[in-house]
């Protein structure tokens, strides 16, 4: 039986796949290591079938046709085999030696019967420009060595969020939500995160500095000039997350209601600020519509989004309003360093 599934999406990756790969072979039988080859056009697809037949108890290679990050993703849970799933990108790692800690903790959870339904790491920002790096540590939200639920959960910062590089999910669960991530469109690890949440009710957190984050190439999805050329996936994925929420019905736990809504709110002013700083006015138009979108949804949402500090500074008026946007997020960005 394996312990945990890493899916490894992969397209155009054999640049730095096999460092990725590297990082997780330690863990041995108890893992389960998917490489997606999502259609690629390099040797990608060589190094993966290589790795499978060089360790057939641990790695599948699967080859699709092209559907995105998402779409490996998808792929990624339907052939899982793990009691846990964790996606790691191509492009980044995990810390081996934290890795097998956070293996040996999940297998002890097996033997003792004891249900986990959601588990938080640490992740660190590997910052390859300037060789920093900057841990996003959940010390002082979530309780240690003990399983818990909502209720225990403290106040997430804003530069605090549960991401894709610190969840790792029980795969029976991302079945039960029915989780299905679109093709062709970036920044659906949002909507991995956040569509499973309220299916949680156990959770455990690690203090380890388990995956590093890669920030640095070009073309990478962060990237600012990236994130302003695909701004309209990233508006997709922002509806998404509106539709699921509106539609999802009352959520009783009220820690886990505040904490959904602090992360849609997050997630529109991201949205509104990447529109404001692309600065045509097609993109402005564009930032209107979103809002209303969410108000056509919930208006009493709209509202409290709307008027709270975040949505306020991300609607303030006239081109003043949109310089000291603009000006509020080049500081966030330089201290936080977050693309």
């Amino acid at each position: 039986m394996k312990i945990i599934t890493f899916a490894v999406p992969c397209y155009n990756s054999e640049a730095y796949m096999e460092h990725c790969i590297q990082t997780l072979l330690p863990g041995g039988d108890d893992i389960e290591i998917i490489l997606v080859d999502d259609g690629s056009k390099d040797s990608t697809a060589k190094i993966a079938d290589d790795y499978a037949a060089k360790y057939p108890n641990i790695i599948k290679a699967i080859h699709q046709e092209n559907g995105g990050h998402g779409e490996a993703v998808n792929t990624g849970i339907k052939n899982a085999s793990g009691m846990f799933f964790k996606v790691i990108d191509s492009d980044d790692w995990v810390d081996s030696q934290c890795m097998l800690k956070v293996v040996e903790r999940l297998k002890q959870f097996y033997r003792d019967n004891i249900s986990l339904d959601m588990m938080i790491c640490n992740y660190v920002y590997e910052h390859t420009e300037d060789n920093t790096n900057r841990v996003i540590s959940y010390s002082n939200v979530m309780p240690e060595n003990c399983v818990f639920g909502w209720e225990d959960v403290g106040r997430f910062k804003v530069s605090q969020y549960i991401l894709m590089h610190s969840v790792i999910y029980r795969t029976e669960l991302l079945h039960q939500c029915k989780l299905v991530l679109p093709k062709h469109t970036f920044y659906v690890d949002n909507l991995f995160v956040y569509q499973p949440l309220p299916y949680v009710k156990t959770m455990y957190y690690m203090n380890l500095d388990l995956y590093r984050y890669f920030i640095g190439r070009e073309d990478q999805s962060v990237n600012e000039k990236v994130m302003i050329k695909r701004i309209d996936q990233q508006l997709r994925v922002n509806k998404l997350m509106i539709d699921f929420y509106c539609g999802i019905g009352e959520i009783s736990n009220k820690r886990l209601d505040s904490y959904m809504k602090n992360y849609l709110s997050m997630m529109m002013t991201i949205s509104s600020v990447f529109l404001l700083i692309s600065g045509t006015e097609e993109n402005l138009e564009k930032k209107v519509e979103l809002w209303e979108y969410l108000r056509s949804k919930d208006e009493r949402l709209y509202f409290r989004m709307r008027y709270r500090l975040l949505g306020t500074l991300t609607n303030l008026p006239g081109t003043a309003g949109r310089k000291i946007t603009k000006y509020v997020y080049q500081l966030s960005s330089k201290k936080y360093k977050f693309n």
